[in-house]
């Protein structure tokens, strides 16, 4: 059976393993007005390796207080993207629900900022 329609091609494991996903915390939620599609700015802390970072978000479905000291995965080696005035440096990751809504990655465990995704 081939791949699905949202199924990418088939990579080896060394691509795999270029792709830097990390656990980071979320420190600070802001408001995204300039945004097209609604949008959280979140600042993230990956631990002292990779430092703080920031990223736009389009998961409007958490409230802010439920992200603030949430710890989430992102992939920390794309290069940033300049999303309107802001400078996005990681991408969170979630899954979609069958709603369309953005279910966010995380560890079932408390993990460091900085865990790397193995």
């Amino acid at each position: 059976m081939g791949p699905g329609p949202l199924s990418a091609e088939l990579i080896d494991i060394d691509h795999f393993r270029a792709v830097d996903l990390r656990v980071g915390r979320v420190v600070a939620v802001d408001d995204f007005p300039e945004a097209r599609v609604p949008a959280w700015k979140l600042t993230i802390d990956f631990g002292p390796e990779i430092g703080v970072k920031r990223s736009s978000a389009q998961i409007t479905n958490y409230a802010r207080e439920q992200l603030e000291g949430r710890l989430v995965v992102a992939v920390v080696n794309f290069p940033p993207r300049q999303i309107g005035p802001f400078l996005s440096e990681v991408l969170v990751l979630g899954a979609l629900d069958e709603a369309g809504k953005v279910v966010l990655l995380h560890p079932d465990e408390d993990v460091p900022p900085g865990a790397r995704i193995a």
